[in-house]
């Protein structure tokens, strides 16, 4: 199937690894030119893909910082160029609700959903002047459904969707989507770490903690990152263009009031 989307330019968050990493892939594989923005700079694949597929850039920009954050849409608003945003970011470190100091609440909201706010208003004068964007917010199924010990990430990802779902009535008469993709267990650095975590609380192994997670996933495994990279191109697509205000499951059925 042809997207319609070969040549568009999209920005990248949080795309040196894991679920980013596997998105400015797809994209790239459609054709689209891809900025991936991370702390580090890093992106596991070429800048030049083969032909008929986009181009693959690499920047360095940390979204913790603000100052970096609110130079770096400065320089987007200006530019007003960009088709695709994809809103990526690391969760913030497992822990309970109770006793979470305020510092850690502080830092966990400005490095994940501060950026995420800064950056969209800045490409939204070009797409909404075109009369065509796709934003795209990787959020968690712990949106639906808590995770425990993930108390920051399930708050803070909650009120990105708030956002998010607002956002879309705001934009959608000028042809611009805004959607969330909310991840269940993908084979990731991520998981990997959240399960050793688990491992370390409960006093058992990675193993047995894997296992009990694949047994409450009715498709029976973790996804892959191939997968979750297909589900962000084909809402980036042209096709997609009736869909938005949405947060689309990418879970094996994990969440079945969803």
């Amino acid at each position: 199937m042809d997207f319609g989307i070969a040549g568009k330019k999209a920005i990248v968050l949080g795309a040196s690894r894991g679920l980013g990493a596997a998105i400015g892939r797809a994209l790239a594989e459609e054709g689209v030119n891809v900025l991936a923005v991370s702390r580090s700079g890093a992106m596991p694949a070429v800048s030049e893909n083969g032909a008929g597929r986009g181009a693959i850039t690499a920047r360095a920009i940390d979204l913790s910082d603000p100052d970096a954050v609110d130079a770096f849409a400065a320089e987007q608003k200006e530019r007003a160029d960009v088709d695709i945003l994809i809103n990526n970011s690391g969760g913030p470190k497992p822990g309970p609700a109770r006793d979470q100091p305020r510092s850690e609440w502080m830092y966990a909201f400005g490095g994940m959903a501060c950026p995420f706010f800064t950056v969209t208003d800045a490409v939204l004068d070009g797409m909404t002047k075109r009369n065509w964007g796709r934003i795209v917010t990787v959020g968690s199924s712990g949106i639906v459904q808590p995770i425990p010990n993930l108390a920051l990430s399930n708050a803070i990802r909650s009120a990105i969707a708030g956002w998010s779902k607002t956002l879309a009535a705001e934009v959608a008469p000028f042809g611009v989507t805004v959607n969330m993709l909310l991840p269940g267990r993908i084979d990731t650095d991520r998981l990997r770490e959240l399960d050793q975590a688990a491992a370390q609380r409960t006093g058992t192994s990675v193993e047995e903690v894997a296992r009990a997670s694949r047994a409450r996933i009715p498709a029976g495994r973790y996804g892959n990152p191939e997968e979750f990279g297909a589900a962000a191109v084909f809402l980036s697509s042209q096709q997609a263009a009736y869909i938005t205000g949405s947060k689309i499951p990418v879970d094996g059925g994990l969440i079945a009031g969803q």
